[in-house]
């Protein structure tokens, strides 16, 4: 019985015939490809009033994830965990694992204002600006 071995594709073909042969020798196998390879996605955008992040954590519970700030610095962390049932994978392409992110964030903000919340796999925090302190200054051009 021939072992089926499925692999993602970048659509790049490689220049030269040989340069796969050893691909499978030195493999890791599927059970340590999954492990610490997760770091999800972050859309970082400003409004007049407010830092708005936009974590993408598709498949993780909020009790999941933890939303901290200290000196300074918005620290996003969680563990999306490998539910290993003994299935035959042929290809695993979601990364599992614990992750930490880390913003340094500007002075102009008001910390007892952050809020987050969790909707449809997504992460959302949202750090209020102090209007009073604003950062952006305009030089004039002696």
């Amino acid at each position: 019985m021939r072992q089926l071995v499925l692999k993602p594709s970048n659509n790049f073909t490689k220049p030269f015939l040989f340069d796969n042969i050893f691909d499978d020798f030195f493999d890791n196998s599927l059970t340590n490809e999954y492990q610490n390879n997760y770091s999800p996605r972050v859309d970082i955008s400003e409004t007049n009033n407010s830092f708005d992040f936009n974590i993408a954590v598709p498949g993780l519970d909020k009790n999941d994830l933890s939303v901290d700030i200290e000196k300074g610095q918005l620290k996003i962390s969680g563990e999306r965990k490998f539910n290993d049932e003994k299935n035959n994978y042929h290809s695993i392409e979601n990364g599992y694992g614990k992750f930490s992110r880390s913003f340094q964030l500007p002075e102009n903000i008001i910390e007892e204002k952050i809020s987050a919340s969790h909707k449809n796999g997504m992460l959302i925090v949202s750090i209020p600006k102090d209007a009073k302190s604003s950062i952006k200054k305009t030089i004039t051009i002696k």
